[in-house]
């Protein structure tokens, strides 16, 4: 009965052992997709694609599929994107990032490209944005790169949500920057009151943007709302846009095509990196186009 007993569990742990080494197998041998279809791959004139690329593995891409209509006469303006919670991954904001490439332009989120259903490492810094401007830049005069002559690098948006917020804000100074967009994010009134890894950034710091800045929050139940619209009071030397959606803190990032702050932020991109003054209608004019909305509610300052 003992020899039985000690077959059996033999047996057990061969068993087991055989199960690793088949799992540890498979796992070497998936080939893990660098690329993959969001949704539908967006409503833009523009089929969009979430990209590792080999030459930026810490990063995102989400870029126009079809590179073929991109050249001297229609460059891709580069948008690199800061995550919430500091997420050293985009999984929360695939959908609205597609959605923003399928208008014509190269999104840059920082963390390595999610597969489906991964969930996020922690721990980014403000400097992988701009790390995302300096690969763009540098792809762009590469002549054995795909983007080689069709970024426009002189059209460039720092942005990012909640603590990517406060890292645009800290990497927006950057004199290559020309717009930056700040959603559901304002400056502390404590510096070292946010979660660990949050830029300490002082009110102060407003002072040293230079270029024209949006502010998308999410109305009075976003954690960030009084943060934002502080920063909104005290900015008073370049042109500031706050609108205010009724859905707190989490946005419509993970909606639909990134929902109605997708809707919103490519009409501002599109404005500011691509000089589309239709587009630009839903911020200038007295009201402004976007105080029509039903579900926004709106400020601005020094635009026209």
């Amino acid at each position: 009965m003992k020899k039985f007993f000690t077959c059996l569990t033999f047996l057990a742990i061969s068993g087991i052992f055989f199960m690793f080494s088949l799992n540890a197998q498979d796992s070497s041998t998936v080939d893990i997709p660098t690329s993959r279809v969001v949704e539908d791959g967006g409503t833009g004139p523009y089929s969009a694609l979430m990209i590792s690329e080999e030459t930026l593995q810490t990063h995102t891409v989400f870029r126009p599929k079809d590179l073929s209509a991109f050249g001297n006469k229609n460059k891709l303006p580069i948008i690199a994107w800061g995550n919430g919670a500091c997420a050293n991954s985009p999984w929360e904001h695939v959908n609205f990032l597609s959605e923003v490439a399928s208008f014509g332009f190269l999104v840059i989120a920082i963390g390595p490209m999610p597969q489906e259903g991964e969930q996020p490492q922690w721990g980014t810094k403000s400097t992988q944005l701009t790390d995302a401007i300096d690969w763009a830049i540098a792809q762009n005069s590469d002549k054995s790169s795909p983007y080689y002559n069709k970024i426009d690098i002189e059209k460039i948006a720092v942005s990012g949500m909640s603590c990517g917020g406060l890292q645009t804000l800290e990497i927006a100074p950057d004199p290559r920057v020309t717009t930056a967009v700040i959603c559901n994010s304002g400056i502390l009134p404590d510096p070292g009151a946010g979660m660990g890894g949050m830029p300490g950034l002082a009110k102060e710091h407003l002072l040293k943007l230079h270029t024209p800045t949006l502010y998308l929050l999410g109305g009075e139940s976003d954690i960030a709302y009084n943060n934002g619209m502080d920063d909104f009071k005290r900015i008073n030397h370049v042109p500031v846009f706050v609108a205010n959606m009724d859905v707190g803190h989490g946005g419509t990032y993970r909606q639909p095509h990134g929902g109605e702050f997708a809707i919103v932020a490519t009409a501002w991109y599109k404005w500011q990196l691509k000089g589309d003054e239709e587009a630009g209608k839903m911020f200038t004019g007295d009201p402004c186009g976007l105080s029509d909305s039903t579900v926004w509610t709106v400020e601005k300052k020094n635009l026209p």
